[in-house]
């Protein structure tokens, strides 16, 4: 795991953009693992911003993959996931809709939902990079504190910190669903490279418990611990409770340029 001390929101969008871009550039073919709230946002608004400049890559052949999806929600409802990423950045970056995917909250395909949904991940071969965001109590995706470190996509019951936290998003709490389909840590740790993005005083216990804390359900995101290639972007008040805060910096001050991220 690296771990990345950055100013603020802004240069974590900017770096987060430069490994996305990276990726495409190298295979145009990419699969993209995308997050909302509000943490990805910087990132989504820079990739957007160079692309209507000109000078980030082509999108045309990129698949993308959202982490989760509410269920309950009204065809066409604006802040349903799949209709969140396309405002935000999929439809400014020229993805087709059809290219976007997300489990499947239909009703009558509950049941087995997860499945298909851990089955269109394997038909494409996996994701490239998966971005990600750390809820305040350590939660990854929608896998809250107790989800199985060994768990796949699957429907989950939001508790009422999670719902709460997302109400800024609807004209109330009570418009909040209580149910959400999510991929699981194990799909999530699939993913060739993970970036995790963490911006914020509040997110500072939760990321402190996940990168150096023992790895713990009580801590979904500390499962990031165990796979090969993750990236932390965080900014001073996300990190201030990291204890190797400093150490982590002065190794990425000196890490040489060709080397990446």
């Amino acid at each position: 795991m690296e771990v990345v001390p950055l100013a603020g929101a802004e240069e974590i969008g900017r770096v987060a953009a430069d490994v996305i871009e990276s990726v495409v550039r190298r295979r145009p073919e990419a699969v993209l693992g995308l997050a909302t709230g509000s943490t990805p946002l910087p990132t989504y608004r820079e990739l957007v911003r160079r692309h209507r400049a000109g000078e980030g890559p082509s999108y045309r052949r990129v698949r993308c993959f959202n982490l989760d999806e509410y269920v309950g929600l009204p065809d066409g409802h604006p802040e349903s996931y799949r209709a969140t990423i396309a405002r935000e950045l999929t439809d400014d970056l020229g993805i087709e809709p059809g290219r976007v995917a997300g489990p499947d909250p239909s009703p009558a395909g509950l049941a087995d939902a997860g499945e298909r949904y851990e089955a269109a991940l394997e038909a494409v071969g996996g994701v490239d990079v998966q971005l990600l965001g750390i809820g305040s109590d350590g939660h990854l995706a929608f896998n809250e504190p107790g989800s199985s470190l060994g768990s796949l996509t699957r429907i989950k019951t939001l508790t009422e910190q999670t719902r709460q936290d997302n109400a800024r998003f609807f004209g109330s709490l009570e418009e909040v669903p209580h149910h959400v389909l999510t991929q699981g840590l194990a799909t999530i740790l699939r993913a060739r490279h993970l970036v995790l993005l963490a911006s914020g005083a509040g997110k500072a216990e939760a990321l402190a418990a996940a990168v150096e804390g023992p790895v713990s359900a009580s801590c979904p995101a500390s499962v990031l611990q165990h796979h090969p290639h993750v990236t932390v972007l965080v900014d001073d008040a996300a990190g201030a409770r990291l204890d190797r805060l400093d150490h982590y910096r002065e190794v990425y001050d000196a890490k040489p340029a060709w080397q990446g991220l």
